[in-house]
C-alpha cells in the first residue's frame, strides 16, 4: 500500500472548484451627437427595439475559447451541435431587475447572484447523475447576462452553459447533446476528472479522463458542515475512506496505491466542502 497525498491546488478553482461569477461587462458608449447636424431623417435606420435583442435559446451550442468561458457577456455566435464546439446551452430565464420598486442595473451585485444560483441548481437535472458523479466530473457551468446597451434596449435574460474543463486554462471538446450523460457509463467515464500523475507528483495536471491520463478520482469525502476545519483536519478525515476506496478499485487488493486531495480554506469558501479520493487507472 503507497499512500499518495496532496493538498488541493488553488489554481484553477474558478472554473474546477466552483463556476465562475457572472456578471455583465459594458459596450462603449456610441459617440455623442454632433449639435451641428439636425435630426435623422425618417429615412435613416431606425434604432434596435428591445424585442431585436436575441434571446438565447436553449440547446444551443458555441464554440467558447477558456477566456470566453470566464466571461460575464458573450458576442460568440452558436454553432450547428452536430460541429465542434465547446459549450452547451441547458437553461435561461430572465433576470429579476426591478427590487422593491428600484431598477437595477443588470451589471448589479444583486443582478449577478440570480444567475450563478440558477444555474448551479438546474446543472444537475440536466447532465444528470448523482452528486457526487457531478464532484468527479470535469462538467461545469458558467452563465451570461446582457451586455449594459443591450439591457439598456430592454433585454432581461440570463444564459447556463455546460462545459468541460479539458486541461488547465482550457476547454474540451463536447458530444453532441450532454443531456443526462453522467448518467451512463460512457459519459460518466468521458467527462471524469483524472490525473497526468499521482495527485501529489510534481507532473500532475488534472484532465478530462477523455484525454490521456494514468489516475483518476474515485469516490468523495464529505467533510463537516460549518467553517473550514484546518488543513491538518481536512487531510485526516480522507486517510481511511481513500484506503478502501483504493483497494477496492485496485486489482490486487494486498498492493495496490491511493490518492487524497483535500480544499484548502480559499477553497472551501469557494463552495468545495469535500475531498477526492484517487486510484491509478
Amino acid at each position: 500500500m503507497r499512500p499518495r497525498l496532496a493538498a488541493a491546488p488553488a489554481v484553477a478553482v474558478l472554473l474546477l472548484a466552483t463556476a465562475c461569477s457572472g456578471g455583465s461587462g459594458s459596450s462603449p458608449d456610441p459617440a455623442p451627437a454632433d449639435p451641428s447636424t439636425s435630426a435623422p431623417s425618417p429615412s435613416a435606420t431606425p434604432p434596435l427595439r428591445a424585442e431585436e435583442v436575441a434571446a438565447p435559446e436553449e440547446g444551443a451550442c458555441y464554440d467558447l475559447g477558456y477566456d470566453d468561458a470566464l466571461a460575464p457577456t458573450t458576442t460568440v455566435r452558436s454553432t450547428a451541435c452536430g460541429r465542434e464546439h465547446t459549450a452547451q446551452t441547458f437553461a435561461t430565464g430572465r433576470l429579476e431587475t426591478v427590487v422593491d420598486g428600484h431598477l437595477l442595473a443588470v451589471d448589479a451585485a444583486r443582478v449577478r447572484s440570480q444567475p450563478e444560483q440558477e444555474c448551479q441548481e438546474r446543472l444537475g437535472g440536466f447532465v444528470g447523475g448523482t452528486e457526487e458523479a457531478r464532484r468527479l466530473s470535469m462538467l461545469r457551468t458558467v452563465w451570461f447576462t446582457p451586455t449594459v446597451a443591450q439591457s439598456d434596449r430592454g433585454a432581461e435574460w440570463f444564459r447556463c452553459d455546460v462545459i468541460a474543463v479539458g486541461a488547465d486554462e482550457e476547454l474540451a471538446d463536447l458530444g453532441q447533446d450532454l443531456e443526462g450523460t453522467l448518467a451512463t457509463t460512457d459519459g460518466a467515464g468521458r467527462y471524469g476528472m483524472c490525473g497526468t500523475a499521482a495527485p501529489d507528483a510534481e507532473a500532475f495536471e488534472r484532465v478530462v479522463c477523455a484525454r490521456e491520463h494514468t489516475w483518476r478520482a474515485i469516490s468523495v469525502v464529505d467533510l463537516p458542515d460549518g467553517d473550514y476545519p484546518g488543513a491538518a483536519a481536512a487531510r485526516e478525515a480522507g486517510q481511511a475512506p481513500c484506503e478502501d476506496a483504493g483497494r477496492d478499485a485496485a486489482a490486487d487488493p494486498a498492493e495496490f496505491e491511493w490518492g487524497y486531495e483535500w480544499p484548502d480554506a480559499e477553497q472551501w469558501a469557494a463552495g468545495q466542502t469535500y475531498g477526492r479520493c484517487w486510484a491509478p487507472d
